[in-house]
């Protein structure tokens, strides 16, 4: 990967943005994509669009969001230990033992989300696999609630401990890879897109709040009113222990972006996806969505009269965790795949299913 475009991905990564709080992230993708965007707005949810060729009749709208799951400052204890609330879909069994962040208007906190030590756990608490969110608390070494007062506040925004870390083969870790890696392919699409001519106005979207409700695509896709809509995000890779390929399908780490198909995604969009990664020799991975996908994606075709949706996923290991992991390969592979079918697209097509 070009190294400016890594310390992109690096940097986006490295930056707070739990759903509601996405703010510094789209600064960063305000700033990285002045040079390459025609237009850059922002609308009153904070979706981030960048706009190449937007005189054009044909809208082609990419989505990717720019929020991660975290925690809110919920109730401050007398003792000054925090007590939080879930921004989307948290794991409470991977929360004991954390290290965690407080983005609080002074600066950040650090704290850690500690656990009763086994040693003092009776034997049916060591045996209970169950772990309560109401149960944990977040230390910051406060002495007292009074203290920790003078450092967070109630609503507070919380991450796990940010940062991203390489592993052999072009693999990344990340607390944060759902689905910042998303944001960064289709601002990486929309600057190889730049560099030719296209038949289309290109639409590059950084949204919000998709994992509290797929908020942020549903506002900026009724406003762009796009014909096409890409949605890139992440999905569950199945090369690893544990993981049932019966029923997550056979999607590996390192293979390509997976084009998705099924009742959320328009038939002559994923064709002319699996299309152009044959002609253009794209590394590409193919997998089943039966029903609503659970991304920008779903909300996008249903916008206004509808719109022909497609789904470009990133394979992802240990998908809401600290450690997700994935694949800078793939990263890269996504975004030409998305560049070159763009540069097919132009209004004589047609994506009315017949």
């Amino acid at each position: 990967m070009r190294a400016e475009s890594y310390d992109f991905l690096k940097s986006i990564e490295e930056t707070p943005s739990p759903s509601g709080y996405e703010q510094p992230v789209a600064r960063i993708v305000r700033k990285r994509m002045g040079k390459y965007a025609d237009v850059i707005s922002t609308d009153v949810h904070g979706n981030v669009t960048v706009a190449i060729n937007p005189t054009a009749p044909l809208k082609v709208m990419l989505a990717g969001h720019m929020d991660q799951i975290g925690f809110l400052v919920n109730h401050i204890t007398d003792t000054g230990f925090i007590h939080v609330g879930a921004v989307g879909g948290i794991d409470t069994a991977v929360l004991p033992g954390s290290r965690v962040t407080i983005h609080a208007k002074k600066g950040p906190i650090e704290g850690v989300m500690g656990r009763k030590a086994i040693h003092l756990m009776k034997p049916e608490e060591r045996n209970s696999g169950k772990i309560e969110l109401a149960d944990l608390a977040v230390d910051i070494g406060a002495k007292d609630k009074k203290e920790a007062l003078q450092h967070v506040q109630i609503g507070d925004p919380i991450t796990y401990q940010l940062g991203l870390t390489k592993l052999l083969n072009e693999r990344i870790v990340s607390p944060a890879l759902d689905n910042k890696v998303g944001t960064f392919v289709v601002m990486e699409a929309l600057r190889l897109a730049s560099a030719g001519k296209l038949n289309c106005g290109l639409y590059a979207v950084a949204t919000v709040q998709e994992e509290i409700g797929l908020r942020g695509a549903r506002t900026s896709c009724y406003g762009i009113d796009p014909q096409i809509g890409i949605a890139v995000d992440v999905t569950h890779a199945s090369d690893y222990a544990a993981i049932d390929k019966r029923t997550a399908g056979d999607v590996q780490i390192g293979k390509g972006p997976v084009i998705e198909r099924g009742a959320n995604i328009n038939p002559i969009l994923s064709d002319l996806f699996i299309d152009t990664a044959t002609k253009k020799k794209i590394a590409h991975q193919i997998s089943a969505a039966p029903g609503a996908t659970g991304t920008d994606a779903n909300a996008i075709q249903i916008s206004r009269a509808g719109v022909a949706a497609g789904l470009i996923s990133i394979p992802n290991r240990y998908m809401h965790t600290q450690v997700e992991l994935c694949s800078l390969e793939d990263l890269e592979a996504a975004a030409i795949l998305i560049a070159e079918t763009v540069k097919r697209i132009d209004k004589k097509m047609s994506f009315i299913p017949m």
